[in-house]
């Protein structure tokens, strides 16, 4: 069966987006006829009726089309990173387009950035609103002349779903940025506790030093200790966090920060889980030597809840939980960076509410599927003392709040966090018995009772990521061999199967 037309935009809001109070499990059976494929259903989707059936190869990628946009692109645009040339307007829920045609299902979602799919109804009547339409023409900056319902966006949008604990918002720009703004309130809540408190003025020699780039005499100098492998970040300070790829930090200068080995786990857990726990005592170890004795001692941490650019590493609960009983007793802060596993995709709205930590972290970054970006906090000291010193033009930007909002909404209406959480198990039992049937392909699977956060190594990685594109599955990468699945929180078990099918297909296909 040929896959469905697309709608075109203009009809997507004359879609109904409410969805049925329980669902039928659609049969489905998917057919393969040269490099066509498609999926036959009781009906297309859970959520939305605005998407196609399945995908559709018509061309190699990038087809004629594609390349010679991406020739002309390419005079005036950098290209060498390019992954695929898109067609947004003919993109539509789990589905990514192409300018030939072709249709594939998208488990990589923008580097895990699109939350509830191409062209979402709900997001295109919320981009159509007066609200929205008067952030994007009179952006405003935000420090000194925010909206006057900057509060209620916020309470009803970014802060509706903010970490437990953390009441308060700095918003900001990207990913980068979050985490940079995230240490300079940890630098600033450090040397203020050191001068006394936030009443305390500001010295003239601490005012000169400043302005040659120099401490004031007798101070040291301090640190965010991050983890070998962990990304946080391509601006100048997060770069020195980041520690990833060569290719990211190669020329720049970086400062003398300090990092700690995170926990290589070794899979299945249950194999190996006195070993496990062996690596994750030695790396914890590894970071109280440091806070104690680094040359440059740290004033906070950062950590992610998976190391997403760097491979897909995990840790335990347990590991964490105690991560955070350490910087609570050296008077280190504690930022969890949730840009990458925040908003749902986990099975929960934030991946560290797996840890059940008994206090929160002192900030969460966020960006991504948010659409926005910023740390969440809930001390009031993590303000700095005076104006202007955790401040730039924008601060964030209303449109893109507003868009989060409808976002929330959207989850919440449809439960999209528990059902990813359900996918997600479906998704890896399947995935479970692949890697038995084919062992050498679907290394290390990992991920399990994380939704569908979930990743596997596979020797020939990259040629793995080329080759399903021509199985209609546009698929992501990360570390050295991990293949990660980031599909977006409207994906469904018959999507998982297309998925699945795909997988097979490359496995014997060598």
């Amino acid at each position: 069966m040929a896959a469905r037309a697309f709608r075109s935009s203009s009809s997507f809001l004359r879609t109904a987006v409410s969805a049925p109070s329980s669902f039928s499990r659609p049969v489905l059976a998917i057919h393969q006829s040269r490099r066509r494929f498609a999926v036959s259903a009781s009906k297309m989707s859970d959520y939305y009726a605005w998407e196609p059936e399945g995908p559709t190869v018509k061309t190699a990628i990038p087809g004629p089309k594609a390349k010679a946009a991406i020739a002309e692109l390419d005079e005036v645009f950098d290209t060498r990173s390019l992954n695929m040339l898109v067609d947004y307007q003919k993109s539509s829920g789990n589905y990514i387009a192409d300018p030939d045609g072709n249709v594939l299902l998208d488990v990589y979602a923008q580097i895990a950035s699109i939350p509830i799919g191409y062209n979402n109804p709900a997001l295109l009547k919320a981009a159509r609103g007066d609200d929205m339409i008067n952030g994007l023409i009179n952006r405003p900056a935000l420090g000194n002349f925010p909206p006057a319902d900057w509060a209620d966006v916020l309470k009803t949008g970014i802060l509706k779903v903010a970490p437990k604990g953390l009441d308060q918002v700095f918003t900001a720009m990207a990913g980068s940025d979050a985490n940079e703004t995230a240490y300079k309130a940890a630098f600033m809540w450090r040397r203020q506790h050191e001068r006394g408190g936030a009443h305390v003025e500001f010295t003239e020699a601490e005012m000169a030093s400043a302005m040659d780039n120099q401490l004031p005499a007798g101070a040291s100098e301090l640190s965010i200790m991050s983890f070998k492998t962990g990304f946080h970040g391509r601006l100048f300070g997060s770069l020195s966090t980041t520690r990833s790829k060569p290719i990211h930090k190669l020329d720049i200068p970086a400062f003398d920060w300090p990092q700690a080995t995170f926990p290589l786990l070794k899979y299945p857990l249950e194999d190996y889980v006195e070993e496990n726990a062996a690596a994750e005592k030695a790396a914890l170890d590894e970071v109280e030597h440091l806070i104690l004795n680094y040359r440059v001692p740290p004033c906070a941490v950062i950590v992610e809840p998976i190391q997403s650019e760097g491979g897909d590493n995990h840790a335990s609960p347990a590991f964490f939980r105690s991560l955070r009983t350490l910087t609570r007793k050296h008077n280190v802060l504690l930022i969890v960076d949730e840009v990458q596993t925040g908003v749902g995709a986990t099975g929960k709205f934030w991946a560290h509410e797996h840890w059940d930590l008994p206090e929160p972290p002192d900030m969460v970054t966020f960006s991504k599927k948010a659409q926005t970006a910023g740390y969440y906090f809930g001390n009031p000291e993590l303000r700095p003392n005076k104006p202007y010193r955790q401040f730039n033009t924008w601060m964030g930007d209303p449109a893109r709040a507003l868009l989060f909002r409808s976002i929330i909404q959207e989850i919440e209406r449809l439960g999209l966090v528990e059902k990813t959480a359900k996918v997600g198990d479906y998704l890896f039992g399947k995935l479970e018995l692949l890697a038995k049937k084919y062992p050498d392909q679907f290394q290390n699977l990992r991920g399990k009772g994380m939704g569908t956060f979930i990743a596997f190594d596979n020797p020939r990685r990259d040629e793995f990521l080329v080759k399903a594109k021509t199985f209609g599955v546009n698929i992501g990468g990360s570390g050295k061999e991990a293949v990660r699945l980031r599909p977006m929180l409207i994906f469904e078990e018959k999507h998982a199967d297309i998925l699945l099918a795909a997988l097979e297909k490359i496995a014997t296909s060598w």
